[in-house]
């Protein structure tokens, strides 16, 4: 068998995508615009509904600023991520392998195990999030169709929420969730430009002039949350053949369009909430969530359907795709222990009985799961692993005078400030938990 290749086609892919077509094989390769879609879809999640919350002491520029910072920081960290990855299936000469497995071919098992620890917290975290926001916002559907408003408690939304969507997840097979879960993304893309345009027209100029800059560092653990992608950044360099110059556009348009989305997002929910319904709403409350007025009506009822709406379905497909990556870690946790077959009713159970418990027993736990995702999982996951498995690799193979493929200059000087902001974010987390 026998490859043609132009005098000016420049090869630049680690391996080819190739499928038999009966007695022809085709070359697959992987798309920058599925790629970018891949990112883009992983990275807009729930996460995007806490940004207003935690953005509004700052103020709208002030905040703008940070996000731009916070995704120049995932950006490194993806981009250190792919790195990493490309090398090892070179190393290793492979043509794919997950996040956890890069970590342990590159820091060894207890570089594993502490990323699987991370990993495993991060996601029912998460999951306790999802369940306590998603079941709040069903559970005042619910008690708004029936005419029982205030008189409905609040387990009563998260175990809904648990059992329906869960429930189909169970029962439904995966070709039918994942149609569904298309479904759910379209609804999400189509409220969500709905509620910028009715929301543009309740823009007050005047909310631009708020900057409170020492009110920035408590929301940038959840401004973390909002950018995480890097758990999916294996996968793209599979899907692209592990091609740097794809792999770089990818990452970068694909991060770019969630960093626009929340910045058009964070501006138009701040500005449409004036100073005196916030200070009449909030009386009493540490902190606030405009999308609380918002929901409530606040700025019209249509506002406050297509927020909801948003808010419900955002939540929905994010608590999908932590889930399926759930289930799919206790999988290989129960493959690998000798004697344990597990059949999916345990699974599952041990999926969303525990956050849905955790939920119940406190619904208000939404910012406070997020904030420490961001803190403690996002910045060893996203911050100091990729860093150290860098770091580590280049070292290893420039003594050993081997290929190797850089993707994100600046040297060691990088990474020590990718490992001193996660740390610097860790142990102000700390210094807060003691100081209150």
């Amino acid at each position: 068998m026998k490859a043609v290749f132009k005098d000016s086609e420049q090869v630049t892919r680690f391996f080819s995508h190739l499928q038999f077509d009966g007695d022809k094989l085709n070359h697959q390769p992987g798309s920058v615009l599925g790629s970018t879609a891949l990112i883009a879809g992983t990275t807009v999640g729930a996460g995007i509904l806490a940004l207003p919350a935690v953005t509004l002491p700052s103020g709208i520029i002030p905040s703008t600023f940070g996000l731009i910072a916070v995704w120049l920081y995932a950006l490194i960290s993806g981009l250190l991520i792919a790195e990493v990855t490309l090398n090892t299936m070179r190393q290793e000469g492979r043509l794919g392998i997950s996040l956890l497995g890069v970590v342990e071919k590159t820091l060894g098992k207890v570089g594993a195990r502490v990323a699987s620890s991370a990993y495993l917290f991060m996601h029912y975290a998460l999951l306790v999030a999802y369940i306590t926001q998603g079941g709040e916002i069903l559970g005042n559907a619910i008690a708004t169709f029936w005419g029982m408003q205030n008189l409905l408690p609040t387990w009563v939304g998260t175990t809904a929420f648990t059992l329906i969507f869960g429930g189909v997840m169970y029962v439904g097979r995966e070709k039918f969730v994942e149609k569904l879960n298309s479904v759910f993304v379209g609804i999400v893309i189509v409220s969500f430009l709905g509620l910028l345009l009715l929301a543009g027209g309740q823009v007050k100029s005047s909310q631009f002039l708020t900057q409170n800059w020492s009110a920035l560092g408590s929301a940038v653990s959840v401004m973390c949350v909002a950018m995480f992608y890097q758990n999916i950044v294996p996968v793209v360099v599979t899907q692209l053949e592990g091609d740097v110059s794809k792999i770089r556009r990818s990452i970068f348009i694909g991060s770019l369009i969630p960093l626009i989305m929340f910045l058009a997002w964070n501006a138009v929910i701040l500005a449409s909430v004036s100073q005196d319904v916030l200070h009449s709403t909030s009386t009493g409350k540490s902190f606030f969530d405009p999308l609380e007025i918002l929901r409530a009506g606040g700025a019209g009822e249509w506002l406050g359907v297509l927020v909801s709406v948003f808010s419900e379905f955002a939540i929905v497909t994010s608590f999908i795709g932590f889930v399926y990556g759930l289930l799919d870690l206790f999988k290989d946790i129960f493959v690998i222990a000798p004697g344990k077959v597990f059949t999916r009713l345990p699974l599952y159970s041990l999926v969303l009985f525990p956050p849905m418990t955790f939920g119940t027993l406190n619904p208000t736990i939404f910012f406070t799961a997020l904030d420490y995702t961001g803190t403690f999982s996002i910045s060893v996951l996203g911050g100091i692993i990729p860093a150290l498995m860098t770091w580590k690799q280049r070292q290893k193979q420039k003594n050993s005078h081997s290929i190797h493929q850089s993707l994100v200059p600046g040297g060691k000087l990088t990474l020590i400030a990718m490992i001193a902001v996660a740390l610097f974010l860790m142990g102000g987390q700390i210094m807060s938990v003691y100081t209150n």
